[in-house]
């Protein structure tokens, strides 16, 4: 018997968990032809998410879980998942039960018609703020014209993928890790399900704006060397820009030094896109130091095999 395992990132999920184990194991019932195997990983969670994923263990053999020394972030439990899943057939969920559980089989029989991966979008935003919404759409418009990674408007995380694509994407075994560029980067033939924004079942979302915002950061500088380009073209600009000047007002005003105030606005006004631009560089400099340093993705402090700490 083939077997599917179902990665589920948790922060602070004590709530969410238990209607999620519930209706998952239902859809579960419903395949008959597949093993599931339950992965949770517990991401430094502050609330009793570790002790409802033992309870839940100690229940059902079909649950594992490994709990983080601390809170790694979302895409560090991801990959943990991916790396520690024994499953034929991996799925990637969230436990607010945003990700549809019901989409299970029609994702499965996707993967038995040859797809290699089934991914999931939202094809609505109801109940988000607009202007969260509005930044959203200009991510994936930006992403798609500055990188070779084709990223999908809407794509979530839940996903449901064959073995040869997870070893693929943990090939890529980068500290910056950006998933939904990994997921395009890595190919492979994707089928899409579309649905409608759901509300979550239980508790707060994690996700701030400050954070999306930062983590679409990453995604740009991981995925497209534009920014780096930018950068050039903008210097070039006001080195032209400056010579023009000079000569226009030399020929106009015959006084190319007169005006003060406006040239001290000028002065500011390059300073600033200068620093820009360094910040620009620096993003990508640190990036590559954090890599260099070569420190683990995450660790791990308990698993329900036993207590344990190891690295990877």
């Amino acid at each position: 018997m083939k077997k599917l395992s179902v990665i589920v990132p948790c922060y602070n999920e004590e709530e969410s968990i238990p209607y999620f184990y519930a209706e998952v194991t239902q859809i579960a019932d419903k395949m008959m032809e597949l093993e599931f195997e339950y992965l949770f990983i517990n991401d430094g969670s502050k609330d009793k998410t570790l002790e409802v994923l033992r309870s839940l263990a100690k229940k059902d053999s079909h649950v594992r879980y490994l709990s983080f020394s601390r809170n790694f972030g979302k895409e560090a439990a991801m990959y943990a998942g991916l790396k520690e899943c024994k499953g034929d057939y991996v799925a990637i969920m969230d436990a607010d039960l945003q990700d549809p559980p019901s989409l299970l089989p029609k994702m499965y029989e996707a993967i038995k018609d040859g797809y290699d991966c089934a991914g999931t979008r939202r094809v609505t935003r109801k109940g988000e703020p607009k202007i969260r919404s509005f930044f959203a759409h200009a991510f994936y418009k930006i992403m798609n014209k500055i990188s070779k990674t084709e990223l999908v408007d809407g794509a979530r995380d839940y996903r449901m993928m064959t073995r040869q694509m997870v070893d693929a994407i943990l090939s890529m075994s980068e500290y910056n890790r950006f998933s939904k560029g990994i997921f395009g980067w890595v190919g492979f033939e994707t089928k899409w399900f579309s649905y409608e924004n759901q509300k979550r079942v239980a508790g707060k979302t994690k996700w701030s704006f400050w954070k999306l915002f930062k983590y679409s950061i990453e995604g740009i500088i991981d995925f497209s060397t534009a920014p780096l380009a930018i950068t050039f073209l903008v210097g070039i600009l006001f080195c032209l820009f400056a010579i023009v000047f000079i000569i226009v007002r030399t020929l106009l005003f015959g006084d190319a030094t007169s005006g003060w105030p406006s040239l001290v606005c000028i002065i500011f006004f390059v300073s600033g896109i200068q620093l820009c631009c360094t910040g620009i560089m620096g993003q990508y400099l640190s990036r590559t130091y954090l890599e260099t340093k070569k420190r683990p993705i995450y660790i791990v402090k308990e698993t329900d095999e036993k207590t344990k700490r190891y690295q990877r």
